[in-house]
């Protein structure tokens, strides 16, 4: 009767053992000394981890041409946030291709030193949002959240969670948490014709959205700033092709000689932006090493 009673336990115990294996496990906290960027991952098994990233881009602001504006805010705002003083959560909206996710890996590269660290968020696991900010709530870090290239069809999860989160759920964000998105659309929800039916307009003239379109810019509007990117003009191109070509080691009159062919790539990728001219410069950069 005993052995029987011991082999039940046995059983139970290797049952209960892989129940837990496959039951969604708490994060856990990582070293937040080993990078200053993390991942935010979800396995098949559901088990979540914030993974370092091992080799973070070396971007400084100072390569990024062109945007002086847009540095200038976002800049502002997060040596605002790193210093302990308020600051927004941003937008960051506009062409492809023009610095918008750049530049948020240069001020992280800016102010790491100060404590300021990165976790890269899926669109997918936006929904666990909330668990991730308990994690860091006590942490004496700075984070941001990083969403990029952000965008939701109707009836997503992640867009719900967000939105509570930036304003408007029972539970604040904590001070040391501010959340970064970079999208190609200002509105982060696809818009429709039929819905510019939905306007009414009252007795004086004026124009109301319908709740549709109200539901659609509610997104966006919870960012507290907006930056918006805009394509870049021949001489703008021209101007960041130099500078990528110069950080590479190409001489200027290489780089005066270059100018018809980088005018010929964008011709070719149907694009003038930051990252159109960033390939560019790797290309002839590396003709010019290979003949030389």
């Amino acid at each position: 009767m005993n052995a029987s009673f011991e082999h039940l336990l046995l059983r139970a115990e290797q049952l209960i053992s892989r129940i837990e294996a496959v039951l969604p496990q708490a994060v856990s906290q990582p070293d937040w000394t080993a990078s200053s960027a993390f991942r935010y991952r979800k396995r098949s098994s559901g088990r979540a981890t914030l993974e370092p990233v091992r080799h973070v881009g070396v971007m400084a602001l100072s390569d990024l041409k062109e945007i002086e504006p847009q540095k200038e805010k976002i800049h502002r705002n997060t040596r605002q946030f790193v210093l302990g003083q308020r600051a927004n959560n941003v937008l960051l909206t506009g062409a492809r291709g023009t610095g918008k996710s750049s530049l948020i890996r240069a001020c992280l590269n800016e102010f790491t030193a100060q404590g300021l660290r990165l976790i890269e968020v899926d669109k997918a696991d936006l929904t666990d949002l909330p668990d991730i900010i308990d994690l860091v709530s006590d942490e004496p870090y700075k984070f941001i959240v990083f969403c990029d290239d952000l965008s939701f069809d109707e009836g997503e999860s992640g867009y719900k969670a967000l939105k509570s989160i930036l304003d408007g759920s029972v539970a604040a964000t904590t001070a040391n948490v501010l959340i970064y998105a970079t999208s190609n659309r200002r509105h982060l929800l696809p818009e429709y014709m039929k819905e510019n039916l939905s306007y009414t307009h009252t007795a004086d003239g004026e124009v109301h959205p319908g709740e549709g379109v109200e539901e659609k810019i509610s997104l966006s509007e919870r960012f507290g700033l907006w930056v918006s990117f805009y394509p870049f003009s021949q001489d703008e191109y021209l101007t960041i092709v130099a500078q990528w070509l110069g950080a590479m080691g190409i001489s200027v009159p290489a780089i005066e000689a270059a100018r018809a062919e980088a005018l010929v790539w964008a011709l070719e990728r149907g694009s003038r932006s930051g990252r159109v001219a960033y390939q560019f410069a790797l290309d002839y950069a590396g003709q010019h090493a290979v003949a030389a």
